[in-house]
């Protein structure tokens, strides 16, 4: 017989089987009743031979398979006997039940519909990640899955005699499917077979479940001020849609304990974590924090958010290293963003933590109002845009003087202003692909100071102002495929008016980049304006190579007519030339990723600068990042800032990786933070250990050193493991 009359020949066997099985199964019926209808559906067969042994047993053998309903069955024979609707199935025997389930057995014995069945040399497979072995299995009212004498474990075995890694040994495991539960009897942990400890009764999630109440992955965490001690996780599933986990955190020195909680709304969520802590750091009776936050949609496209933080004491996040915050922020605030309209109210709160630093001389109560809405008139062509702000902060000092400390701003002064302005904007392309823009239009400011006997209580200025700008892009294609694109830019332009007398509390870090170089005003918010006839310049060019390589380039200088002092000094804009700005990138396929920007004086030599780059490969991650400033009281900033921050992740072989982070202060040639972490990984454990000290000091810090050592079981978890860290057997 050739291949393919043999290949026909089984096709047709195993058609007719099929039939056969769907004309043997039904029970017979009165010719004149109609057969009332199976609740179940019937099970369909498909084997290379099928025959009848007596009149009420049917017999497939041979590559049979047996399907019902997302249940499917392979086995070496299958009877089925319809006196006892009952199967028989020789194996060897793979069965699957969706993606999820796989369990292979020697010998079976089910009813029908397969809801209750008994298998022996059972071995069931969960998610392709958790392994339960036993010598019997007894599937019940299709829900319930008991083994007895079983192992479960999540490492991969192989068939050289050696045990796993580890593995839970119980005499008996419930697995319930529609709760996705796996409750243990007399359960012992394993390692390498070696026994750990015992439990009598434990239950853990399957690793379907994405949320289900218990323990999760245990720390032991260590500080130079703390002593070591264990973080016990505690995960409480409220419903479908909360949770709240609980964390205790004990130590020779502290009784810490941890929580968070979440909840999801129809339209919104929050969360809120904290800590609730009795420590021996400080005479405090009790210490701990607050972080809350969330977000709701709200009616005609309005998002409501709010923020809430809040801590005992200054040196209590970093003692534990919950943040490294300096100010706390607690806000709330309305936003509706749609294509041609913006709206904003927001109300904020800030205390700071920083040593030195008065809070009640600090803007610590802040509202914003503020509303821009853009027009497209017909008449008039190009945009019109109209906006609102109405500004506030509040100190809670009263006096109406500078104290005794080193700044010198007005201890109590409370600032209120309302900014309204109208612009007409219009763009068109000329020549030979000449790009300019028109800009004009007119700002209405109203300025209330209190608490401040150097200034008047009220100010009002109106400002016109126009600009124009032309962009002249190139466009050029290299025979090796890349694409050269360099356009020079100009922008003339001139606000009216003069600086009114009010206080600069929102405008004192001021940050010159390719973002505003062809902007009417460069400081941050609406209390100060750049005043006076300029010009801005610049060049832009960008290259996308064929091979995925990407740079580019931007060179920027402005010209005014007069100085203004109202900027920083490091700021680059003091005088009538600023400092020459240089911004560039370059981002590569292969993973490498460079941006930096730069201002250089008159003499070419660096006023500021900042630099970031990275490299990410399969095997390594890089990252590094420089930041130089030079001295500016003005910035509250009396020293030069230069520092080095580095960072890295390098995965050594299949199982082991390292990572290590570094921040160094040039300046005074010190190393302010440093960690190492080490981490083994493979498809059943996972284990980090990290190392870390914080080198600075101040009056309520001082240098400390964090470990950290976890240990963690996977295979009980919802989250799809990384392949790449599974072990391979051994020939």
């Amino acid at each position: 017989m050739t291949p393919d009359v043999a290949f026909l020949s089984t096709a047709l066997r195993r058609v007719l089987a099929t039939v056969l099985l769907w004309i043997a199964l039904p029970m017979s019926a009165p010719a004149q009743t109609p057969p009332a209808p199976d609740p179940a559906p019937a099970a369909v067969l498909v084997a290379d031979q099928v025959f009848l042994d007596g009149k009420t047993r049917l017999v497939a053998q041979g590559n049979v398979e047996a399907l019902h309903g997302d249940v499917r069955i392979k086995a070496r024979s299958i009877s089925y006997d319809r006196t006892e609707d009952r199967l028989v199935i020789e194996g060897p025997i793979t069965i699957t039940k969706g993606e999820d389930v796989v369990v292979l057995a020697n010998q079976a014995e089910m009813d029908r519909g397969f809801e209750n069945a008994l298998l022996t040399g059972a071995r069931m497979v969960l998610s392709q990640q958790l392994q339960l072995a036993a010598l019997q299995l007894n599937r019940v009212n299709g829900r319930f899955n008991q083994m007895y004498k079983a192992a479960v474990t999540a490492c991969r075995v192989c068939e050289n005699g050696r045990p796993p890694l580890w593995q839970i040994r119980a005499r008996k495991v419930i697995h319930d499917q529609d709760e996705r539960q796996l409750y243990f009897e007399n359960a012992q942990l394993r390692v390498m077979d070696v026994p750990i400890f015992y439990l009598p009764r434990l239950r853990l999630p399957d690793p379907t479940l994405d949320r289900a109440t218990g323990f999760l992955i245990p720390e032991l965490r260590g500080t130079s001020q703390l002593g070591t001690g264990i973080k016990i996780p505690y995960f409480i599933r409220i419903g479908d849609h909360r949770d709240l986990t609980l964390t205790p955190y004990l130590s020779p020195n502290t009784r810490t304990l941890e929580f968070r909680y979440r909840q999801a709304f129809r339209r919104g969520r929050i969360q809120f974590s904290g800590a609730f802590t009795d420590d021996t750091l400080t005479t405090r009776d009790y210490r701990g924090y607050l972080f809350g936050e969330g977000l709701f949609d709200l009616e005609r496209d309005f998002q409501l958010s709010f923020g809430i933080e809040l801590v005992s004491d200054k040196s209590y996040l970093l003692d534990y290293g919950y943040s490294d915050k300096e100010r706390l922020e607690n806000d709330i605030s309305v936003t509706r963003v749609r294509r041609d309209e913006f709206f904003r109210g927001a109300v904020r709160h800030f205390h700071t933590l920083r040593v030195g630093e008065d809070a009640s001389t600090m803007p610590s109560i802040i509202g914003d109002l503020s509303y821009e809405r853009r027009y497209f008139p017909r008449a008039l062509g190009g945009e019109v845009r109209l906006s609102t702000d109405l500004h506030s902060h509040l100190r809670y000092s009263r006096v109406a003087v500078d104290g005794p400390d080193a700044d010198t701003v007005v201890d109590g002064r409370d600032v209120t202003r309302l900014n309204a302005q109208a612009t007409w904007l219009g763009n068109w392309t000329i020549g030979p692909g000449l790009r300019a823009g028109i800009q004009a239009g007119v700002a209405f400011d109203q300025f209330y100071t209190g608490d401040d006997l150097a200034l008047p209580h009220q100010a009002t200025q109106v400002t016109p102002m126009a600009a124009v700008t032309l962009r002249w892009p190139w466009h050029r294609q290299t025979a090796t495929g890349a694409t050269h694109v360099i356009e020079p830019m100009l922008m003339l332009a001139w606000t009216g008016g003069n600086h009114p007398a009010v206080a600069n509390d929102e405008s004192t870090r001021v940050e010159f980049d390719e973002g505003n170089l062809l902007s009417l005003s460069r400081f941050p918010a609406a209390d100060r304006r750049e005043r006076g006839l300029l010009a801005a310049y610049g060049l832009n060019w960008t290259r996308f190579g064929a091979k995925g390589l990407h740079t580019g380039l931007t060179l920027g200088q402005i010209v005014r007519e007069r100085p203004d002092n109202n900027f920083s000094l490091t700021s680059g804009l003091r005088g009538t030339t600023s400092d020459l700005l240089v911004a560039g990138y370059v981002k590569s396929a292969d993973g490498l990723s460079l941006v930096g920007r730069a201002l250089f004086d008159a003499n070419l030599e660096l006023a500021k600068g900042e630099a970031r780059g990275s490299w990410q490969t399969p095997r390594l991650a890089l990252g590094a990042s420089y930041v130089w400033l030079g001295p500016d009281p003005f910035e509250d900033r009396p020293n030069t800032v230069s520092e080095w921050s580095l960072d890295g992740l390098y995965r050594m072989s299949r199982h082991w990786s390292g990572s290590a982070n570094v921040r160094y202060d040039v300046v005074s040639s010190t190393t302010a933070e440093a960690g190492l972490g080490l981490q083994y990984r493979n498809e059943c454990v996972e284990v980090e250990l990290s190392v870390s000290r914080r080198f600075t000091s101040s009056v309520i810090l001082t240098p400390s050193t964090d470990f950290g050592f976890t240990i963690g079981l996977k295979g009980f978890s919802a989250k799809t493991s990384d392949r790449s860290y599974t072990r391979r057997c051994k020939n």
